[in-house]
Parts: C-alpha cells; sequence; structure tokens
C-alpha cells in the first residue's frame, strides 16, 4: 500500500458496525469492503457507510463469479470493485484512481465507449445481474446453455471485461441494468 501516493495509514476492522463506528470518529480517505456470497455483510456494511457518508470512497472485493454481491454493493454505493485475486498493480491502480476521486476503471475498457448491445445481450446481461447461471438464463430465453455462453462471450468481448462480475458491475455503471 505504500506505493500508493497519498496512503499514510492503513486500518482493518472486523465487521461493519465496528467500520461505521470507526469512520464516524476519523474518516478515511478509501475503504476496502470484502463481500461472501450469501453473507450480506459486506454488502450491507458498504450500503449503510454511503447512505450516512456520501463522500465515502468504498470499493468492494468479491469473487470472479459473485455478481449478485459486486451488483449489490455498487448499487449501494461502491465507488468500485476487485476480484479476490486482484493483482498488487490492480489494486494499486484501484486506489490511486480512487484517491484521485475518480470512477474505478473496469481492468479493461471496450474501445468503442458507445458500443451498443444486441436485445439478446441485454437480455443475458439482465440475467448474470441476477444472480442467474448460464442454464436458467437460457431455460427463460428458450435457448441452450451454449447459445446463452456465446451471447456472454460477445457481451464480455463488447464490454472489455474479463468475467460476470465485471459485466454485472459495468452494466450498472452504464445504466444498461437496474
Amino acid at each position: 500500500m505504500s506505493a500508493v501516493p497519498g496512503v499514510s495509514r492503513i486500518d482493518c476492522v472486523a465487521h461493519g458496525d465496528e467500520l461505521l463506528a470507526r469512520y464516524s470518529r476519523q474518516p478515511v480517505d478509501v475503504v476496502l469492503v470484502g463481500t461472501q456470497r450469501a453473507v450480506p455483510t459486506g454488502v450491507e456494511a458498504t450500503r449503510r457507510l454511503v447512505s450516512a457518508n456520501p463522500q465515502a470512497n468504498v470499493i468492494v472485493f468479491g469473487a470472479p463469479d459473485d455478481a449478485g454481491s459486486i451488483a449489490a454493493a455498487i448499487a449501494g454505493g461502491a465507488r468500485g470493485y476487485l476480484r479476490w485475486d486482484a493483482s498488487r498493480p490492480e489494486l494499486v491502480a484501484a486506489l490511486a484512481h480512487t484517491l484521485a476521486s475518480t470512477s474505478v476503471p473496469a481492468p479493461r475498457q471496450p474501445s468503442d465507449p458507445g458500443v451498443q448491445l444486441t436485445e439478446r445481450e441485454l437480455q443475458v446481461l439482465r440475467g448474470m445481474s441476477q444472480g442467474k447461471s448460464n442454464g436458467q438464463i437460457g431455460r427463460e430465453l428458450y435457448l441452450s446453455e451454449d447459445t446463452v455462453k456465446t451471447h456472454a462471450r460477445r457481451l464480455f468481448r463488447k464490454l472489455g471485461v474479463r468475467d460476470r462480475a465485471q459485466a454485472v458491475a459495468h452494466g450498472f455503471r452504464r445504466g444498461l441494468v437496474s
């Protein structure tokens, strides 16, 4: 963390209530919050912190396939997210962007910012944002799982993302899903 200009203090708390109490006593520049599948504490802590302190800069960490938690955290006010396995350079870049008061970008951006998704790609993205599997999305859209995977790959390529979680977060940031 010392590689990030402006980071002078690192602190750790065990749970959301402690985070809220400590932040109210001494606000910090950036808060890193972990999420766990099916455990709403990180998402809830993010929502509560940003609700009480709109200026709070929160970055969430989550599993690459836990689109639901990541999407909920971003909807709750997080400025960005990183995968649990983010590299040191990705973490440093995310902290630097947040300290500079800019949104944390997805690891790769599409080459065309005005990229248009097909209706089917939007339907697949909406299903992902609801935490549905490829099989579930396929059954709802009357498509095979392989066809859903094909639409997902095209969607990832158009958005410039690597996985479902990044696609969902990108979709929320751009208003493609709600």
